[in-house]
């Protein structure tokens, strides 16, 4: 019996590191579109997203069967309620990077003009990127310092996007060409800005799963 809930386990954690990847490769390709304005790109991570949506449900289907029937305490049911916590921070990643994905849609369809501040956009979304990394990471090693370290790296990425969001104010005013667009760069900026967040979520888990303590990374 502790056998299989040992490999019931591995195949949770396994699912989620699967989750993680999707969204590694889902957020890159959100940047890669918006900076390409390839809306063929943006189209394919909107189609995807149910990849992750399934993996999900797939995921709380087995901790639910593993709760009613193995009946695991301690560390066991820590690891269990973590991961369901876990999947639906991954699972809200997910949808914020096709939400970047909609918006690269609409602005493909735009044909907007070159726009530099899309670069610090970039920035933002490599530092996110590496947080979503180094939570998977974390978990996997069960490495509380990695996930302690994400509080610095989320401090970073909200002064990038405040840093952003003031950039893009200098073109609001009504008939600049470049307002809608750089609205739209705002609305880019505070999804990847509340992926760095479930991210940090994640990480508080992770110091739950192996310290039985509640952390608050997101102060």
């Amino acid at each position: 019996m502790t056998r299989q809930f040992d490999q019931s386990l591995n195949d949770v954690q396994a699912m989620l590191l699967k989750m993680g990847a999707h969204i590694e490769i889902a957020i890159d390709k959100a940047m890669r579109a918006l900076v390409g304005r390839d809306e063929l790109l943006a189209e394919e991570i909107v189609r995807q997203d149910s990849q992750i949506d399934e993996i999900e449900v797939q995921i709380d289907e087995l901790v639910a069967k593993l709760i009613a029937t193995q009946q695991p305490v301690a560390g066991d049911l820590r690891k269990l309620i973590s991961a369901l916590k876990i999947a639906a921070d991954m699972e809200r990643m997910g949808d914020l990077a096709k939400d970047i994905a909609i918006e690269t849609i609409s602005l493909a369809k735009m044909n907007f003009p070159e726009f530099n501040p899309l670069q610090e956009i970039v920035t933002m979304s490599k530092r996110v990127q590496k947080m979503v990394n180094d939570g998977i990471n974390s978990y996997i090693d069960g490495n509380t310092m990695l996930a302690q370290r994400l509080a610095e790296d989320d401090d970073e990425v909200d002064r990038l996007y405040d840093s952003i969001v003031k950039e893009m104010k200098v073109y609001f005013p009504t008939g600049n060409r470049y307002a809608e667009v750089a609205l739209k760069c705002c609305f880019v900026a505070r999804y990847l800005k509340r992926i760095a967040d479930h991210a940090t979520n994640i990480a508080e888990n992770i110091i739950y799963i192996e310290t039985g303590k509640q952390a608050d990374l997101n102060c």
